[in-house]
């Protein structure tokens, strides 16, 4: 199903405009009577890091204070 709203419609009604293009309805925003913007859901990002990719690449303690020689690094 396609909506079409106006520039007012679509301010007064984002949050309602939102879910029917989260359930895959076509959305338009007109302004002047002429369709100039399509709303779509953004696609779903790629799967979150799970952390720890780097266990056993790291030498030393990381988190511990900083030597003497922390000056010598600029």
């Amino acid at each position: 199903m396609t909506t079409l709203a106006n520039t007012h419609e679509a301010k007064t009604h984002l949050s309602g405009l939102i879910d029917r293009a989260l359930k895959g309805d076509e959305v338009l925003i007109a302004r002047d009577g002429v369709p100039c913007v399509r709303l779509v859901p953004v696609p779903p990002t790629t799967q979150a890091r799970a952390g720890g990719e780097f266990h056993g690449r790291i030498r030393g303690d990381v988190l511990g204070p900083v030597g003497d020689d922390h000056g010598a690094w600029g």
